[in-house]
């Protein structure tokens, strides 16, 4: 059935007040596989307080509205959206401990008739103290079976092109099979990602990681290969979803280097080098 276009057009989202600690930030990291070494001094930075700094893709799970999409009134089949894109701007490096506030809205919904459509939000992480915005978060999410309500078929935004050349660096990142587990306790509780069950149930063999979790190994390839670790450096970080990872496999990140800019993408050397994430894009500074 369409969504209820009339209903997501007047959507209202409430501001969302998110106190974070330092424990979170570290969790958040661990998540992640920071500290996978724990004589690399330059991932330590991001699980140990003496020196603490926050991930930059931690902003993904600041201020976030919830699982929405399951109320009723937006018409939604909830159980079929899947995560499209995920965008992330940066205007200043996260606190590693504070409040923010979580301002999300509906920017528009682009209508694929029975393909479905697809929905773009976008939620500002501003500092509550300092009313300054810190971070900007933008993704889409392909609603099956959705689409058909007489709206527009709308442009996404123009993905990275990858150049057509070896690439510049090849950082390979191991998870652990319990690392869904860890990823999960920064927010993101979906059964998917912890109930053999309810993996089975949706066509998997196993629970997957969580699309988010592969979002910020990406981070951590950027910063390792290009930023020395140094988070102040990675200001924007951008990728189109291609298939999940499952907890224990690798991920290899294949990067190309221009400039302050980067192009990436990611695959699993497990599975014949299946592609993960596409059309990555990382700014730099």
């Amino acid at each position: 059935m369409p969504l209820n276009i009339d209903a997501l057009n007047a959507w209202v989202f409430e501001d969302i007040e998110h106190t974070y600690t330092a424990r979170d930030t570290m969790l958040y990291a661990l998540g992640l596989g920071f500290g996978e070494d724990p004589l690399d001094e330059s991932e330590l930075a991001y699980v140990y307080e003496d020196g603490l700094q926050a991930a930059p893709s931690m902003a993904v799970v600041l201020g976030y509205p919830g699982f929405w999409l399951k109320d009723p009134k937006t018409g939604i089949t909830w159980q079929k959206v899947l995560h499209g894109e995920q965008w992330l701007d940066i205007y200043k490096p996260l606190p590693v401990a504070g409040k923010v506030i979580g301002r999300t809205r509906i920017d528009k919904i682009s209508d694929k008739g029975d393909k479905g459509a697809v929905m773009y939000l976008s939620r500002d992480i501003i500092d509550a103290a300092s009313g300054e915005t810190l971070a900007k978060v933008s993704m889409s999410t392909f609603c099956r079976g959705d689409g058909g309500f007489g709206g527009e078929n709308l442009a996404g935004p123009t993905p990275a092109i990858l150049p057509d050349r070896a690439p510049d660096h090849v950082c390979d990142l191991t998870t652990l099979p319990r690392q869904a587990l860890i990823y999960r306790l920064s927010g993101d509780y979906n059964p998917l990602h912890a109930d053999p069950k309810v993996a089975q149930a949706a066509g998997f063999a196993q629970p997957i990681l969580h699309g988010l979790a592969t979002y910020g190994l990406a981070g951590r390839a950027i910063l390792r290969s290009l930023c020395d670790n140094d988070a102040a450096r990675l200001t924007g970080l951008d990728v189109r979803f291609s298939a999940p990872v499952y907890p224990g496999e690798t991920v290899r990140f294949e990067i190309w280097q221009d400039g302050a800019e980067a192009r990436f993408r990611a695959s699993v050397p497990e599975r014949d080098n299946l592609l993960v994430l596409n059309n990555g894009a990382a700014r730099l500074t």
